[in-house]
């Protein structure tokens, strides 16, 4: 593989399936060598099928190179290592994808609970499945901030000096349209459900990505949000 990302070495978290998987072909496909990082080595449920060492087969039998990174965001020496092991082997890091991102199931409801009222809808109407602000507990809440705001700042410090001694870079910042749910009142339409963890971590995001865009410039460091405008059918989603 040959193009215009020749000779540059890539970071893409959350590399193991769906859309950070696709991340990485394309950027292997463009010339870069692509660190492909995530917690998936193997698979333990068929609903998710895909690994990190099954995105970088991938990418090295079309060609290119990559090097599977198994790694816990959650996990601060991870997130460290993570970055020195893609600098050892691929060389300094120009490129950074900033995919992974969590999405809490949600509390299950106490049997025997029930509503104070039970002609009310309970507080949270949220959309079969989908886990609304009553039924999303702190600590849920918390770590989507956890691994996709706290994480993704600390890669962005880690690699700036590689793309600053470069003279130039890239950070993508995938973020959603979750981060602009439920929008302005009043809501007619009660169907939808919201996000508070998943779209508040992403609008979180998306405004760590102007801050670091602003203080970044100087050095021809490109910081970008990338929030796709349809949804994605992605292994999992149902």
């Amino acid at each position: 593989m040959t193009g215009r990302l020749d000779g540059r070495a890539a970071i893409v978290t959350g590399a193991s399936r769906g859309l950070g998987r696709a991340i990485a072909l394309a950027l292997a496909a463009g010339g870069a060598s692509v660190a492909v990082v995530g917690r998936t080595e193997n698979v333990w449920d068929e609903r998710l099928p895909g690994t990190i060492g099954d995105t970088v087969a991938d990418i090295e039998a079309a060609g290119g190179r990559a090097l599977a990174v198994r790694a816990d965001l959650l996990d601060r020496d991870d997130t460290a290592r993570l970055v020195v092991e893609a600098r050892d082997a691929l060389g300094p890091i120009t490129i950074l994808i900033n995919n992974a991102a969590f999405t809490a199931p949600g509390r299950p409801p106490v049997p025997g609970a029930e509503p104070r009222a039970k002609t009310a809808k309970p507080p949270s109407a949220a959309k079969p499945g989908w886990p609304g602000f009553v039924s999303t507990p702190l600590a849920a809440y918390r770590r989507h901030f956890d691994i996709g705001v706290f994480a993704a700042y600390e890669l962005m410090q880690l690699v700036c000096p590689d793309m600053i001694d470069a003279g130039g870079g890239s950070i993508i910042n995938i973020t959603s349209v979750a981060s602009r749910l439920p929008g302005d009142g009043p809501y007619p339409d009660r169907s939808a459900g919201v996000l508070p963890g998943y779209g508040g971590s992403k609008a979180a995001l998306e405004h760590l990505t102007w801050c670091a865009a602003y203080d970044l410039a100087t050095h021809n460091v490109a910081v970008n949000a990338l929030s796709p405008s349809k949804a994605i059918m992605t292994p999992g989603l149902s």
